[in-house]
């Protein structure tokens, strides 16, 4: 009898745990039916993140710090600090991927030069590299399950590669989430283009996407219902967070020179193993829970999250998560840290957060100089691979470190010495939207 009690117990243990997962899963996913259709995305989904997570994941690191140093060693501009006038002279690339593309008059032209410019984690993104240009025109949101054609909805519904520009300056005001299909780039180089005022833009079990230029701000949450998720596809869907940019169970993402704040949850939101991501020259103010990098302790596949945070500002009016980490490996390398209001970097379950070349200035409140942040004092947290390389730290701020020094075979790039965060006021010296003017450099 008592066997069967307990084979009893731990049946219902077991029920409970896969409902309490299943049900967490269907909440964070923001998908109120789950159809087959729906299944089989994830199912695809999760291979294409075990596919695309990186072995070595340090060699990347090294990759995108040698590409740093031969660009600050080309570069005629021997600044190290930020300039807080507006910049009127001739182009000036200050960092890797910028002097990949930058200063060619004819960018608009080359617009899909930019695929190769992507470092770190998230530089096989291919975007919609391999399809045509796709104009957006109309900038209203009306129809959520039959877009009006020359929609941005429109667009990235579409079940091909595409690269999507706009006609104009926009002020496009989403009804409910923009769920956003692989193989897809968004360009708003050229002109002012903003999401803004309505709800988020959401990733959800795709691959190969960019996001670029631009400026995405005072998103609220949305109500849900009826959404056409996929070309092929609509279902009912859930509220939705109000973060800026959701990533959810996707792969190959690169979100790169964006101006993003004030929305009602996160900036950029990477969660469900999301993996092969790189977050760069991006301006980021006015906000709270800035990055969110895992949504859950207790979701182990989280463990393959790879994704790199390059010449990123950090600017006025944040508060915390710059970002806040779970489980996976996290780059933070030459990002300008020049606001916080709590702390800049934090994590939980053993995440490892490698951060090199920053410069973190520290507010003046004695009680919040430090950079880092634990979620849970009582975690074993003394074995947690949180380290700090040739960061910059002004006005009392600290990096409390853990962890052990990776024990790794030298590669040829373990030579190469990483720029100190004395560089990073000039790396990012640009991030945010560019005024991009056609037939001349950004």
């Amino acid at each position: 009898m008592e066997i069967n009690i307990r084979s009893s117990s731990l049946v219902v243990v077991i029920f409970f745990w896969f409902y309490f997962m299943l049900s967490a899963l269907l909440s964070t996913a923001k998908i109120a039916v789950w159809d087959d259709y729906l299944k089989q995305k994830e199912r695809e989904a999760i291979q294409d993140g075990l596919d695309a997570v990186h072995p070595d994941p340090y060699s990347v690191n090294d990759h995108i710090k040698l590409k740093v140093r031969e660009a600050l060693e080309d570069s005629h501009d021997n600044s190290t600090r930020r300039s807080l006038r507006k910049y009127h002279g001739p182009c000036l690339a200050t960092n890797p991927i910028d002097r990949c593309w930058r200063c060619d008059p004819n960018w608009a032209k080359n617009r899909k030069k930019l695929v190769k410019c992507s470092l770190g984690f998230g530089r096989r993104t291919l975007g919609g590299l391999h399809g045509r240009y796709y104009v957006v025109t109309d900038g209203s949101d009306d129809d959520l399950i039959n877009p009006k054609k020359g929609t941005l909805r429109h667009a990235v519904l579409q079940n091909k590669p595409l690269w999507i520009i706009f006609k104009s300056d926009m002020v496009i005001r989403l009804q409910q989430e923009l769920m956003i299909t692989s193989y897809k780039t968004i360009d708003g180089r050229g002109f002012n283009v903003h999401i803004a005022f309505g709800c988020q833009m959401s990733i959800q079990f795709a691959k190969h996407i960019i996001i670029h230029g631009l400026h995405i701000h005072d998103i609220i949450q949305g109500n849900g219902g009826m959404i056409r998720d996929d070309y092929l596809h609509y279902g009912q869907r859930a509220m939705s967070d109000g973060d800026g940019i959701s990533v959810f169970q996707s792969t190959h993402i690169w979100i790169d020179h964006n101006s993003l704040y004030n929305c009602i949850d996160g900036l950029i939101d990477v969660i469900q193993a999301s993996t092969a991501i790189t977050i760069s020259n991006n301006h980021l103010t006015r906000h709270d829970h800035v990055m969110l990098f895992g949504a859950s302790d207790q979701y182990q596949p989280d463990e393959k999250m790879q994704i790199t945070v390059a010449f990123n500002h950090y600017g006025k009016g944040l508060i915390q998560r710059m970002p806040r980490c779970r489980l996976g490996f996290f780059h933070v390398v030459n990002n300008d840290y020049t606001h916080w209001i709590m702390y800049a970097i934090g994590g939980s379950q053993n995440a490892t957060i490698i951060s090199e070349g920053n410069r973190y200035i520290a507010p003046d409140d004695i009680n919040h100089k430090e950079v880092t942040h634990r979620t849970n004092p009582l975690d074993p947290w003394h074995n947690w691979k949180w380290r700090s390389h040739k960061d910059k730290m002004k006005n009392g701020a600290f990096f409390v470190q853990s962890g052990t020094e990776p024990q790794r075979h030298l590669l040829k790039q373990d030579i190469i010495e990483s720029k100190s965060g004395s560089y990073a006021g000039r790396l990012t010296r640009f991030a945010g939207t560019l005024n991009c003017k056609v037939n001349s450099p950004c």
